[in-house]
C-alpha cells in the first residue's frame, strides 16, 4: 500500500495500517529531524513526537493538497525547527540570567580613588602642552567639539587646528604613556 492510503486508514484508527506507515516514513522522518536538530537523543525524541503527531492528527492529511510523505516530512520539519528554536531561547535566558546574577567586585574608594589618580595625571599632562594645544585638545575631548568647529570657535584654518591636536595629543601620549 502507498503511503496515501496507509494514512487514510490511519486517520479512521487503523493500528495495523499505522504499523506500516510507520515502517516507510520513520526513517525520512528520523533522517530529516537529525539533519535539522543536530544532537542525536533529541532527533530521536523529536522523531517519537513527530510519528506520534501523526497517529493522533491524520485525519487532517488532505490528499488533494499533496502527498503523504510530504505532508509528514512538512510536520517533523516544523516540529525540529521548534526545538532547535526552544533551545536556543532557552540558552540565551540561561545567558541573561547568567549575566544579571553577576555581580563583580567593586570597591568604591578604590575605584575613586584610581580616578582621582588619573585626572591629576592628565592635568600635569595637558599643563605639559603649549596653550595652543591644549586649548585645541580642551575643546575638542572636554567640550565635544569636532576639528572643524574648534577651527571655527578659535577663527583658525582647519589645518591648523589638525596640527596642534595631532601635535599635542602626541605629547600627552608621550606624557601618559608611564601611566599605563
Amino acid at each position: 500500500m502507498e503511503a496515501d492510503e496507509l494514512l487514510m486508514l490511519v486517520a479512521d484508527g487503523d493500528q495495523k495500517a499505522f504499523e506500516e506507515l510507520y515502517g516507510l516514513v520513520s526513517g525520512p522522518v528520523f533522517g530529516l529531524v537529525r539533519r535539522v536538530v543536530r544532537d542525536p537523543a533529541q532527533s530521536e525524541e523529536v522523531a517519537q513526537e513527530v510519528l506520534l503527531e501523526l497517529w493522533r492528527s491524520a485525519a487532517r492529511f488532505d490528499p488533494r493538497r499533496g502527498s503523504a510523505l510530504s505532508w509528514v516530512l512538512t510536520l517533523a520539519h516544523r516540529r525540529a525547527v521548534d526545538r532547535v528554536r526552544s533551545a536556543r531561547a532557552a540558552g540565551e535566558r540561561e545567558r541573561r540570567e547568567a549575566r544579571r546574577a553577576h555581580h563583580p567586585a567593586f570597591d568604591q574608594v578604590l575605584e575613586e580613588v584610581e580616578a582621582g589618580l588619573e585626572r591629576e595625571w592628565v592635568r600635569r599632562c595637558l599643563d605639559r602642552l603649549t596653550a595652543l594645544q591644549r586649548q585645541s585638545v580642551t575643546l575638542a575631548y572636554y567640550d565635544g567639539y569636532t576639528y572643524r568647529e574648534v577651527a571655527e570657535r578659535l577663527s583658525l584654518p582647519l589645518g591648523t587646528v589638525k596640527t596642534r591636536m595631532r601635535d599635542g595629543l602626541s605629547r600627552l601620549r608621550d606624557c601618559l604613556g608611564g601611566a599605563a
